[in-house]
This record gives structure tokens, C-alpha cells and sequence, in this order.
């Protein structure tokens, strides 16, 4: 009987892309194992997943797709309040097609394990009842996953909200330097909020996992590694084995679609650029900006001399029933400033909605990046021996900005204005520090140190694929 991993991501386009390169993973070492990938299709925008989904399904064969239906919501869209809100019901009402898809393929087939994202944590109860191990894929960092696991402890130690003006520093997460209580990530700012109460069960459920799979490696985030393999981050119960396997970076950047023939666009103007010179400006599948906040992007970068590639996306929709729908591609010409590309179009080049990261990250011409710091992002930047200036916009990505400035140490911060606004004089300052000054320097040397680092932990004998070996001989064994 054949032997299959079931990968179970959330459908946000930085989750599948992770579960993707985790599977990929698994079949260059055990290719004797087949993976079968559980995928729905939300009725909210989460970046191209359906050209990406093609895309590999077209290189990589050994890969099957099984695209679960997509259960109606109970609610209009624009009733909801956030993409957690949205993507915590939508997987919670798939439950019933999980079960179905569990038990369907074990008919056929020996299943090693599940593997489930934080979001999909009500399939956690189905594979018990099915008898299958549930593992989780933490697709965030290492620091992060700290956070989590003690996530629920620190709700019975405090009762006040992390929002509050007056809430401290956060100083007792075990492995973490201090984070300002407002650079926590979002969902666990308001305990009164639905997605406060939607983590808390998530992070109460992960250590109830047969084990948890992590997308870093274990140089890049020693001590939070080391405290939760130690149990200190689950202090009233067993720690789940961890597994850190990465860094995991998409090999198949073209599929991410988007892009049409901006990608090839992109890769010839690098082309001709000279090293390290270029500074990369690109804020993930859902990061937008006000058309104010565009023209002050665009303002600094004039100001700053600097060589730069930037990918602009359409402003959010005003429009509350839009919010969660694609946007249009941007018109460039109306929301940048009078002339801006005419005068900057001999060292910059403004691309529409989409590049092709990974390639632009790993070309020789790029100095610097300024990131929305979602951790695929870091991580790419990271393995690239890329500096980064830090713009965190969602999510978790103010915890995130913390850790690569102030633990990792591989990214300058930008700081808002009280209106919220990241100002031209700003921006300017930073890319300047990054691309021309010391600062950029010592980073530069930093990542680049890194990026050996990453590359040995992925090497034969490195921690990453000892993890991987420790990880499947625990799946193995399960079988017996």
C-alpha cells in the first residue's frame, strides 16, 4: 500500500507556498512517499493561488491536488472584520470535506501523517477520530511559534488588552528578547476580539499535536529553538517535538503568476544594473498602500539617489464590500507624482502589482529590500544575503520587524508618524543608511554571514535535514 502525506495549508498564498516547498522537501529525500495536497478555494482574494496551484501541479507531478468544495459562508463578506475572521470560519465550516478527504485517500493509501497549518487547527479533532498523526507547519518563525505556544499562558497572567496605551513591554516569553506589548501580532491585541478568542484556541491546541514542523533553521533563532524544545514555552504540559526544516524558499517563483511579462521585464532591467545597487521595494500578495502613502514611497525614493525596483499595487478599495476582493491592476500615472517616472526612469523601475521575488532577491544587482517582513519574505531575503528595511503592514509582521531588527539583526526599522504615515524624509533616511552607510554595511555583513548559515543547515548533515530525518523516522514508526 502506497504510503502519502496529506499537507492541509490555510489558502493564503504565503501558507500554500510554504506547504508546497514543505512537500517538495519530503519528495527529493523520500521519494518512495507520494503528497497529497488538501486545498479550497476561498471566496476572498489570497493572492494567484489558482496560477500557482497550475504551476506546480505542471513541474512537479509527484504532487496531487485535492481541491476540497468551498463551504458557504454564513455571512457576507463585508460583514467580516479581518482575513483571520474570514479564513478561521471558512476552515472550521470544512471540517465535514476534511473527514471525507481522510477517509477517501486511506482507503487506498497508508497515511504517514496530516499536516495541518495554524488556521486549520479544527482538523486537528478529525484526525484523531480517524486515528491519523496531526502534525502542525508553522509557516511564521521560529520566535514566532514561542509566542504561540505560550500565547495561552500569558492570557491567564494578564487581563488587560495588549492595545491599551498603558500595556508594557512583554518581557517573560521564553527564548524572545522584550516586545513592545503593540507589536504583538494583531489578532492578540483586543481579548475581547473574535480572532483573540480564534488564537487562543489555536495556540492552546498546537502542543496537543504529535509534533510541529517549523519553516526556519536553527542558527537563525537559537534561543527561542532552544526554549521551546526545553518546555519553557508550555509550562503546564508537554512539549510536541519540533522540527525546524528550513529555510524553505519557493523554487518555482514564475508560478506565483500576476506578473505576466512583468517578471522577464523586471529580471532584464537588473540585468543591466550594477552590483548590489538596486534597492527592492515589494510588500507581499496583500500588502497596499493609501495613494498618500504612494506618493510619499515615491518621494523618498527621488530624494535618495538610490537605484530602485518597485512593485505598486492598486490602493485599498473604499468600498467596504470590496475590501476582500482583488483590486484592479494600478494606474501608475495617476497615483504617483507628476512626472515621477520620467525623472526617475534612468535608475528606477515601477512594476504593476507583482514580481518575481525569489529571482530578484537572488540577483547579484540588488543591495537592499524593504519588506513588508512576512516571513517567506524574510527568509528569501535571508537566503539571499539581502539586507532588509523593515515595514511591517499586517498580521503578524510588527512582532516579525522586532525579531529581524533587534534579535536576528538583519534589518534597519522604518518608523510611522503619529498620522500612521511613513514619511518621504523617512524612507528616504533609511534606504539611504541601508544601501550607503555603516549601518547598511554591518548588516549587510550580518546577512550575508546568514545566508551561509542557511545554506549549510540545508546541506547533507546540516540541523535542517537532520530535522527532516528525525521527522520522517517519527512518521515511519507511527506505521508500525
Amino acid at each position: 500500500m502506497e504510503s502519502v502525506l496529506v499537507l492541509y495549508p490555510s489558502p493564503g498564498m504565503g501558507h500554500l507556498i510554504a506547504m508546497v516547498e514543505l512537500g517538495k522537501l519530503n519528495l527529493k529525500h523520500y521519494p518512495s512517499i507520494s503528497v497529497t495536497i488538501l486545498t479550497i478555494t476561498p471566496p476572498f482574494d489570497t493572492g494567484a493561488t489558482a496560477d500557482y496551484i497550475s504551476g506546480v501541479s505542471s513541474t512537479t507531478p509527484s504532487i496531487t491536488f485535492l481541491h476540497l468544495p468551498t463551504p458557504p459562508l454564513p455571512q457576507p463578506l463585508s460583514s467580516y472584520t479581518s482575513y483571520p475572521a474570514l479564513t478561521s470560519e471558512l476552515l472550521a465550516l470544512s471540517n465535514p470535506n476534511v473527514r471525507h478527504a481522510l477517509q477517501s485517500i486511506s482507503r487506498d493509501s497508508a497515511v504517514l501523517a496530516v499536516v495541518i497549518d495554524f488556521f486549520c487547527t479544527p482538523a486537528l479533532g478529525v484526525a484523531r477520530e480517524l486515528n491519523i498523526p496531526a502534525y502542525y507547519f508553522f509557516t511564521s518563525s521560529g520566535t514566532g511559534l514561542a509566542l504561540f505556544l505560550y500565547f495561552p499562558t500569558l492570557h491567564r497572567k494578564n487581563t488587560q488588552r495588549f492595545r491599551d496605551a498603558n500595556a508594557n513591554t512583554v518581557h517573560e516569553v521564553p527564548g524572545l528578547p522584550p516586545v513592545p506589548a503593540a507589536d504583538l501580532p494583531e489578532p492578540l491585541l483586543d481579548r475581547s476580539s473574535k480572532d483573540y478568542e480564534s488564537f487562543l484556541y489555536y495556540a492552546t491546541h498546537i502542543s496537543k499535536s504529535a509534533g510541529i514542523i517549523v519553516n526556519t533553521f536553527e542558527s537563525l533563532e537559537s534561543e527561542a529553538v532552544k526554549a521551546i524544545c526545553n518546555g519553557l514555552c508550555v509550562p503546564d504540559g508537554p512539549t510536541p517535538p519540533v522540527f525546524c526544516v528550513g529555510p524553505l524558499i519557493s523554487t518555482q517563483d514564475g508560478e506565483c503568476g500576476g506578473g505576466g511579462g512583468g517578471g522577464k521585464e523586471c529580471l532584464r532591467w537588473l540585468n543591466s544594473q550594477p552590483k548590489r545597487s538596486v534597492v527592492f521595494l515589494c510588500f507581499g500578495s496583500l500588502g497596499v498602500f493609501s495613494e498618500a502613502q504612494l506618493k510619499e514611497i515615491a518621494v523618498g525614493l527621488e530624494k535618495s539617489g538610490q537605484r530602485f525596483l518597485w512593485v505598486v499595487r492598486h490602493p485599498p478599495s473604499k468600498d467596504k464590500s470590496r475590501r476582500f476582493l482583488a483590486p484592479p491592476d494600478p494606474d501608475l500615472d495617476s497615483l504617483l507624482p507628476d512626472g515621477f517616472l520620467d525623472r526617475t526612469k534612468d535608475r528606477g523601475l515601477v512594476v504593476k502589482s507583482w514580481a518575481p521575488q525569489v529571482a530578484v532577491l537572488s540577483h547579484n544587482s540588488v543591495g537592499g529590500f524593504v519588506s513588508h517582513c512576512g516571513w517567506n519574505s524574510a527568509l528569501e531575503a535571508v537566503s539571499s544575503g539581502v539586507p532588509m528595511v523593515a515595514w511591517p503592514l499586517y498580521a503578524e509582521q510588527r512582532f516579525n520587524k522586532v525579531m529581524l531588527v533587534e534579535e536576528m539583526k538583519v534589518a534597519l526599522p522604518l518608523e510611522e508618524s503619529k498620522t500612521g504615515i511613513v514619511t518621504a524624509a523617512e524612507l528616504e533616511k533609511r534606504v539611504r543608511e541601508l544601501m550607503e552607510m555603516e549601518k547598511g554595511f554591518n548588516l549587510r555583513n550580518r546577512v550575508t554571514a546568514m545566508k551561509e548559515e542557511a545554506k549549510a543547515a540545508m546541506s547533507d548533515g546540516g540541523s535542517s535535514l537532520v530535522a527532516l530525518d528525525k521527522l520522517m523516522k517519527s512518521w515511519s514508526q507511527k506505521q508500525i
